[in-house]
């Protein structure tokens, strides 16, 4: 059998096969998409089996949050957050319910899930997602194609189904105001009694309605 030296041709390629092989370096790992800043969805949780329909409103530029959940067969809730860490709890009834608190940070940035732990694709609710892990808090599904949010799995077996995501939607100004009645006689609680870890509250404020 003719040595590779013998056959110039033979030993390039073995060359650029075995001791040059084609680039190696990783392909970076994808990143979610952020936010946009200003949106509407329409959630569907389960809470440990309780299922609630959430309309979630964000409008970062207003410094504002809302989430409407309405618990079957149960109560409409509002919960209107600021991002100077003021949050009204509240309904809209005849029994005229509302609960303030002050939290130590204000509404998720646009840009929350900057550091999260890509974990590969998973297929979800019919979508192929990207999905992420951010300290052991939430698992984030991303669709594939669209770059828009499909599920939300949170550490206390909460876990969302986004329905609808609308970019640019705005919740008119006027709908953004608590009812009076929060501001007559309300609870307050010092941000001691809030855990945060890495930018992210821990049970304390999901606990509240959920």
């Amino acid at each position: 059998m003719a040595s590779a030296t013998k056959h110039p041709f033979i030993l390039i390629v073995f060359l650029i096969v075995f001791v040059f092989p084609a680039d190696s370096t990783p392909t970076p790992s994808p990143s979610p998409s952020p936010w946009p800043p200003q949106f509407y969805s329409l959630l569907y949780m389960n809470v440990n089996g309780s299922n609630q329909i959430v309309d979630l409103w964000y409008d970062w530029p207003n410094g504002r949050n809302l989430n409407i959940i309405q618990n079957q067969l149960g109560k409409r809730l509002y919960d209107l957050e600021w991002n100077n860490g003021t949050s009204f709890f509240y309904t809209l009834d005849s029994n005229q319910e509302c609960e303030t608190k002050h939290f130590e940070v204000g509404i998720l940035r646009p840009d929350w899930l900057d550091g999260a732990h890509y974990l590969g694709q998973e297929k979800v609710d019919g979508f192929l997602c990207n999905v992420w892990e951010k300290v052991d808090f939430i698992w984030y599904y991303e669709d594939v194609v669209s770059k828009r949010p499909v599920h939300w799995r949170f550490f206390n077996g909460m876990s969302a189904h986004v329905m609808t995501f609308e970019e640019g939607a705005v919740r008119e100004d006027e709908k953004w105001q608590a009812p009076v009645y929060c501001f007559d006689k309300g609870t307050e609680y010092s941000t001691s009694e809030v855990k945060l870890v890495d930018g992210f509250l821990r049970p304390s404020k999901l606990s509240i309605w959920f």
